[in-house]
């Protein structure tokens, strides 16, 4: 094999498991939208990876999920037939997550054993497979927090679950592609926009899904008027102390606030094209921009039909597609060119 394509069965491999936790999000999302996600009480990563084989063995997870607070309070009188309805989704999200950790760690482990791997590549790919692991505990943690006191999970774990699924997305495609760097020469300035749209875009991430636990997309259905004013009024806003409390507890509040952080990504990204103009960023600039763009419309659509599942659906996509937008423009901005470039260039740049 050519040096130059010494990295492409790992550069392929890697885009193959970032795709698998694309699909993995969007089955986390099904999980959350259907209220399945509390369906299996227990955290069981090696024994659980079968589903009940018997009519006991599903007697007996219906029995465990009838003393937790959301069947005795929400789902009470619920048919063993449709336990088994949202049974399938929680249980194909963790199988999901098994299914990746293998993919990860085989090849992985091949990859090492064949010296594809150097010293720099190598302790990377670990943490990776470290940050997979913890994000199952993380999983787990979000779960627990709903089978006690709670109806569902509990907003801010839900949060950091998803934004730790994303970050994941991102650094495993961060990865991949800076195999084979697609170096632009751009000046400072530009490298820090393309930065501050990134951690904008996970910032909003994670407000999605604060909105997202306190089901606050179904309470404020218009737009752009949110409970007939443009600004809601500060009383309703800030009813909670601490004031901190509103943003993860008042579903106005954060329903507010990830619509005015969806206004300032947009007019961050407008701001960086014109920044990029007549550079060699500006192309990949004003991808970033589109994409923003139909990540607000749908936002929007899915708002006013009141989350229907596919819609819900199609914007968590969205946000991974802004997501990998952004950290590719970063990776790709950031990354030292490997080949000389000529002065005028930079210069324009």
């Amino acid at each position: 094999m050519a040096p130059a394509d010494r990295y492409r069965p790992v550069r392929i491999w890697l885009m193959f498991v970032a795709l698998m936790v694309c699909v993995m999000v969007l089955v986390g999302g099904a999980t959350r939208l259907t209220e399945s996600g509390l369906s299996i009480t227990e955290w069981k990563p090696v024994t659980g990876a079968l589903p009940p084989m018997s009519d006991q063995a599903w007697n007996d997870e219906f029995a465990k999920y009838q003393q937790i607070p959301q069947y005795q309070q929400i789902n009470k009188g619920m048919s063993l037939g449709d336990f088994k309805k949202i049974y399938f989704w929680e249980w194909l999200h963790r199988l999901l997550g098994r299914v990746i950790g293998l993919v990860f760690i085989v090849p992985l482990a091949v990859f090492w054993w064949r010296g594809n791997l150097d010293r720099s590549l190598a302790p990377k790919l670990f943490l990776l497979f470290l940050l997979g692991g913890l994000q199952g505990a993380i999983g787990w943690w979000m779960v627990a927090s709903g089978l006690t006191e709670r109806t569902s999970v509990a907003p801010y774990r839900l949060a950091v679950h998803l934004t730790l699924a994303f970050f994941l997305f991102a650094a495993i495609l961060w990865t991949a592609l800076s195999l084979k760097p697609r170096n632009l020469p751009v000046r400072p300035a530009i490298k820090a926009a393309a930065w501050g749209l990134l951690v904008l875009s996970f910032v909003q991430v994670f407000l999605g899904a604060i909105v997202a636990g306190l089901d606050a997309g179904l309470s404020f259905t218009t737009w752009p008027l949110m409970d007939g004013m443009l600004i809601p009024s500060a009383a309703s806003l800030s009813p909670l102390e601490p004031l901190w409390r509103n943003l993860f507890e008042n579903p106005m509040t954060a329903q507010f606030v990830h619509r005015m952080t969806a206004y300032l990504l947009l007019a961050a990204a407008v701001a960086n094209l014109v920044l990029t103009r007549g550079t060699p960023a500006f192309r990949p600039s004003a991808v970033l921009l589109l994409t923003i763009v139909i990540q607000a419309v749908i936002g929007v659509l899915t708002l006013i039909h009141v989350v229907p599942l596919g819609l819900a659906l199609l914007h968590q996509f969205g946000a991974l597609a802004v997501i990998a937008h952004a950290a590719s423009n970063v990776q790709r901005f950031s990354t030292q060119a490997q080949v000389a470039v000529p002065s005028a260039v930079l210069q324009r740049a």
